[in-house]
């Protein structure tokens, strides 16, 4: 007889955050890219929907381990939310199913996924394009992002010492910065001058709903590794296009930039092609181009957030909820 109901594992964002640590993150993300660069997984899709002042994506990728699995995500980012109804930028869903029967085996919360997979790809990026000995940090957008892009960056640089806070808000910089200071144990120092701090640092992270560049090619020192994150859909831009075109350029997924990420503005600037970009985040990880050359390069890690790092990540926290007993079981 055939199966009316199927039972499919609820998680809540407690439950995945609880689940979900930074070193198992980073290696799931870090697994996820080299799979992919290495043919053994296709490729992501992303769509976009309007919404009103914000906007959905639905990203979608199949995993092929530890079992055939495929993850569907839709999430709403909607950047005024704190100010007008006190929530979240990030609201959304992961539905994560078999991938030989198509049962649901779990919908989840995306929050905490999306809001740590984003900081593990810049992380695993940064282990590949920052110089090694990097001690000094600018997080620019001291939201969610920039606390989670913080954190990992410590794991993979613990001689990471200092970080300079720069945020529109400077009180939401100065809350950053004391938490920063406390939890990680580093120097935080909240700042206005971001041209100074960006000069004086190895490593500068944007991850902001910016609209128009705010990180100019002059703030750039040689050597500098920057995270681009921000730009996540076509409207959104952090970086100067000079700054990408006088740069090594990797990006997570080449297709995704070009429609969507700092890349984008470059190739509708047509200052850049996409023969101009040096690598895939994957091919880097896999060995098939090289990470940082040379000292004084300036590297860019330009991350739209793909539905590969979701995939993997809602893999890891499933198998865990299971192992736990984690989460409750719903009949659809």
């Amino acid at each position: 007889m055939m199966r009316e109901t199927v039972s499919t594992l609820v998680l809540s964002r407690l439950d995945v955050a609880e689940l979900l640590g930074t070193e198992e993150c980073l290696a799931a993300v870090e697994a996820a890219f080299r799979l992919y660069a290495e043919g053994r997984l296709p490729a992501p899709s992303v769509a976009h929907v309007d919404g009103v002042d914000g906007i959905f994506h639905i990203k979608a990728a199949g995993l092929a381990a530890p079992r055939p699995l495929a993850a569907v995500k839709i999430n709403g980012n909607f950047p005024q939310n704190g100010r007008r109804f006190g929530l979240p930028t990030i609201q959304g869903l992961i539905v994560l199913c078999d991938g030989v029967t198509g049962i649901p085996l779990s919908v989840m919360d995306s929050i905490e996924i999306t809001i740590r997979r984003t900081g593990a790809a810049t992380a695993v990026a940064a282990k590949l394009l920052a110089r090694p000995e990097s001690r000094i940090v600018t997080i620019c957008g001291c939201g969610s992002q920039g606390r989670i892009h913080l954190e990992a960056l410590k794991h993979v640089f613990p001689a990471l010492s200092t970080a300079y806070a720069f945020d529109v808000d400077e009180n939401r910089a100065k809350r950053f910065a004391a938490e920063a200071s406390g939890e990680l144990l580093i120097e935080a120092i909240p700042t206005s001058g971001l041209a100074g701090a960006v000069r004086a640092s190895d490593i500068c992270i944007t991850c902001t709903t910016a609209q128009r560049f705010f990180l100019r090619r002059d703030f750039v020192s040689p050597g500098t590794f920057v995270g681009a994150v921000g730009a996540d859909s076509p409207e959104k831009q952090e970086l100067d296009p000079l700054l990408l075109k006088s740069s090594t350029v990797v990006v997570d997924i080449l297709e995704q930039a070009a429609a969507m990420g700092e890349l984008h503005h470059a190739l509708r600037e047509q200052i850049m092609t996409t023969a101009d970009v040096h690598a895939e985040l994957g091919e880097v990880i896999a060995g098939r181009k090289p990470g940082r050359t040379s000292r004084d390069e300036i590297t860019v890690f330009d991350s739209t957030g793909t539905a590969l790092q979701d995939a993997a990540v809602a893999s890891v926290v499933y198998e865990k909820a299971i192992a736990r007993g984690t989460g409750r079981f719903v009949d659809f």
